[in-house]
């Protein structure tokens, strides 16, 4: 079997309801709509987390965050957890990062070979929550409503600088692979900040957006005594209280969320073009980490299994896989399975213990019955809460709440609870018990607190005192670039041009 190259392009907080079958038709993203096309589209693809650094360790890794032990920001990925850049290395590919992963611990690497560049977040356990504090607000980290009420337009911000160094990275890089040595196929991952809040974007993508059609939510925002339990946690969370968010404050803040969905689509285009330029051939995987409620029923950011918050978009470019859409349910905990198929990687020793499942023969019109899992055990919540989708059904359970049952198909904004309607009792009744089956939620809990207590006693400890920090420094060896003594200056521009010269 041949080896693809692969190119993962990974975006963070990316709404998947945006994404019913590639961009929407009102989104300004002609490249991401060029990859659609060729592109097998995933249209109910899942989050495993719906929070930064579980989605992501997930999606690298293949397990749920009950397996991980990545259960909220601040949680370590242990090394000893094979990523997909793992298997793929150890198949014979070379393995490179590009931007941002949310690595928590000393290892910052986790099977790529390269690092372009450092994290936009820290690495160490500052963040960890505390279920020993139910309802204490921790406010120099958690989110509050400070970015709806600050969007707008900037020319440059911390979120920008990072993208744009992430883009040029990966270009160059692309560039590089073009014109080396190395003989191995190669799998390079470009990992956007953008469009995760702040909520504000460059003028010539604002300017967009001016007449969009979709800059207030379908669903209102709703009085804090109509949301469900976990829903007011969540505004207790973002310190809601504190906030007068007005209609203007909620235009502004989707049409700078919207416009960078249109930076990325610039910088994506980058890469790609950089890609046909170099006549280089890859697979392409784009996804993002969890979603944003941007507004819906009055709530922002992710951390909820409201189809805002937990579905994201996912495409698979590829020649196995035919062009077009899927519906059957899927997770991005089923992108390593999937990584690995296509590379024809071998994941046999941990297959036991592999949660995701390869997506390959769906896009060769296979089936799937398994159900998608989900958790969340991270901010804003006093408990672990587990969800099922399984064909129309979404079923949600916490041991703090009562149960939701929803029908997607006859209510995609979830707005009925149908748990305590006697007519949908056999499906509630099925639900649980798989539920049940997959979870202990009382031995859940027990982990999660033992996790936290451990890491509120190493933050504290490795504080006091020299501190040596974990985050990623990128190397750069001056030696070895453009034009040095002990290179062949007979051939090194010679070398360093592509195509090459005669």
């Amino acid at each position: 079997m041949s080896q693809p190259n692969i190119l993962i392009f990974m975006v963070d907080q990316l709404n998947g309801t945006f994404f019913p079958d590639g961009p929407a038709d009102w989104l300004h993203a002609p490249n991401l709509k060029k990859l659609a096309a060729k592109s097998t589209r995933f249209q109910n693809s899942y989050t495993a987390s719906p929070l930064c650094a579980p989605g992501r360790a997930s999606f690298m890794s293949g397990l749920l965050p009950s397996k991980s032990r990545v259960y909220d920001n601040a949680a370590e990925f242990a090394s000893d957890i094979p990523t997909y850049a793992h298997h793929l290395r150890r198949a014979g590919y070379q393995t490179c990062l590009s931007g941002k992963m949310h690595f928590v611990g000393p290892d910052q690497m986790h099977g790529f070979e390269e690092r372009l560049t450092t994290d936009i977040y820290p690495a160490d356990f500052g963040w960890t929550p505390d279920y020993r504090k139910p309802g204490e607000r921790i406010d120099w980290w958690y989110h509050n409503m400070g970015s709806v009420t600050g969007a707008g337009v900037a020319e440059i911000s911390n979120q920008m600088e990072y993208d744009d160094e992430v883009a040029y990275n990966a270009t160059r890089k692309v560039y590089d692979l073009a014109r080396g040595t190395d003989d191995r196929p190669w799998c390079l991952t470009v990992s956007f900040t953008h469009p995760h809040d702040p909520y504000v974007a460059r003028k010539k993508y604002w300017d967009l957006y001016e007449d969009c059609e979709h800059l207030l939510p379908t669903i209102p925002a709703m009085e804090y005594d109509e949301h469900d339990s976990h829903s007011k946690r969540i505004f207790d969370a973002n310190n809601w209280r504190e906030y007068d968010i007005t209609e203007n404050d909620i235009k502004r803040s989707r049409r700078a969320y919207f416009a960078n969905i249109s930076y990325l689509d610039d910088k994506i285009g980058e890469v790609m073009e950089t890609l046909e330029s170099t006549r280089q051939e890859a697979t392409i995987l784009f996804v993002s980490d969890h979603g944003d409620m941007l507004g819906e029923r009055g709530l922002w950011f992710k951390m909820s299994f409201f189809e805002g918050s937990a579905r994201v978009p996912l495409m698979i470019c590829d020649p196995s896989m035919e062009p077009g859409l899927i519906t059957t349910p899927v997770s991005n905990i089923d992108v390593t399975p999937t990584l690995c198929d296509l590379a024809g990687a071998s994941m046999d020793e941990i297959a036991p213990w592999v949660e995701g499942e390869s997506l390959v023969h769906l896009g060769q019109a296979g089936e799937r019955t398994s159900p998608v899992a989900m958790e969340y055990a991270a901010e804003g919540s006093y408990a672990p809460m587990v969800s099922l989708r399984y064909g129309p059904w979404k079923y949600n359970r916490c041991a703090l709440d009562d149960d939701q049952l929803f029908n997607l198909d006859n209510d995609p904004h979830e707005l009925n609870n149908l748990a305590d309607v006697a007519a949908h009792q056999g499906t509630l009744d099925q639900l649980r018990a798989k539920s049940e089956a997959r979870w202990d939620l009382g031995v859940f809990d027990g982990q999660v607190r033992e996790s936290q207590a451990r890491r509120w006693v190493v933050y504290e400890a490795l504080r006091n005192g020299n501190y040596f920090p974990w985050d990623y420094q990128p190397l750069q060896d001056a030696s070895e670039r453009y034009m040095r003594n002990h290179m062949n200056l007979d051939n090194l521009e010679g070398e360093k041009r592509f195509p090459r010269g005669e």
